[in-house]
């Protein structure tokens, strides 16, 4: 039998000796994040622990359907907690305001996948090597031999699907495979979960994809593509911020292009910038970290202060670096 990293004992034991647990995951959530928290959740108090699971942001529409009870709620202050539990979080800055809320606590645990990780809690478990928090999530309660429930398997299967882009980027290995084969042995919707995530979506979200299609620019011999996303486009679509999770692959699948920008107005003086890449050979995790943001090789992001122009011009000018460095 495999043997497993020798972390996991600690966690287990770390969780098993709380009574009280916070489940916590970063702002704006995606797939992965959304999945894990509730995968863990769920799996948490089918072991008779009282846990709470928080986040800054509601819910993409496209996850509603993992929790219809409304398990992951807004942070409240003044809460103690034997335990606090980061999933996909890369730095406790990222938590956003659930920070602030979970200082009362004993131990504090971290998984996470991101190759950035800050190693912010009392015991980290950060494995850049698998391509999503859900396979960790899902390692965790095969060892631990917690039962994985249909709404379980349903959660981590969303978790590890998309951060894999449906298990279409280089970062899928074949244990992701074996993962999400035994999630759906385990009851894992398939036909539900891609009808929810990859098929449906508001009429909000076309018209920002209407916007997108617009008003790309390439440049530097077409091998970069970026958009702008201001807050007056969110306001005209009718859109918010979950909507616009995802939008940057259809700039991404431009044959030319290796590496995308999203460009997103958060306040006049403060740009929120996504990066994807499609060359091994440029590791956008690198070219955010130079703006204090972080990630993976293929998928990073950040947020840079000052005017949009400004904003804009240092970052296709480090990608360019980056390329020029690449050839």
């Amino acid at each position: 039998m495999k043997s497993h990293p020798k972390i996991i004992d600690r966690i287990l034991e770390g969780i098993r000796a709380s009574r009280t647990i916070c489940v916590v995951g970063h702002v704006r959530p995606d797939g992965d994040c959304v999945g894990s928290q509730l995968g863990l959740t769920l799996a948490l108090r089918n072991e008779g622990k009282k846990v709470v699971c928080w986040n800054e942001d509601r819910i993409p529409q496209k996850y509603e359907f993992l929790d219809r009870s409304g398990i992951i709620q807004k942070p409240k202050a003044g809460l103690e907690f034997d335990c606090v539990v980061a999933t996909d979080a890369a730095s406790f800055e990222r938590l956003g305001s659930v920070g602030p809320c979970i200082g009362q606590r004993k131990l504090f645990i971290n998984i996470d996948h991101h190759e950035s990780n800050t190693r912010f809690a009392d015991i980290n478990w950060v494995s850049a090597r698998e391509p999503s928090t859900g396979e960790l999530v899902f390692r965790l309660l095969k060892v631990a031999k917690w039962p994985i429930t249909k709404p379980i398997a349903d959660s981590l299967f969303t978790a590890v699907s998309t951060d894999t882009g449906s298990f279409q980027y280089p970062s899928t290995r074949p244990s992701t495979f074996n993962v999400a084969g035994e999630l759906v042995r385990r009851g894992a919707n398939l036909a539900k979960i891609c009808d929810e995530v990859y098929q449906s979506y508001p009429v909000s979200r076309a018209r920002l994809l209407r916007h997108i299609y617009s008003h790309f620019r390439l440049t530097h011999n077409d091998q970069i593509a970026y958009f702008w996303l201001r807050r007056a486009d969110f306001a005209r679509s009718g859109a918010d911020s979950s909507d616009a999770e995802g939008l940057i692959d259809h700039i991404r699948a431009i044959a030319p292009v290796v590496v995308a920008c999203v460009f997103e107005e958060v306040e006049p003086q403060l740009t929120r910038v996504s990066l994807r890449s499609k060359s091994e050979k440029v590791n956008v995790s690198e070219i955010a970290a130079h703006f204090g943001g972080g990630g993976h090789p293929a998928a990073a992001g950040a947020r840079i202060a000052g005017s949009r122009l400004s904003a804009q011009q240092k970052v296709v000018a480090a990608v360019k670096a980056a390329l020029k460095s690449a050839s």
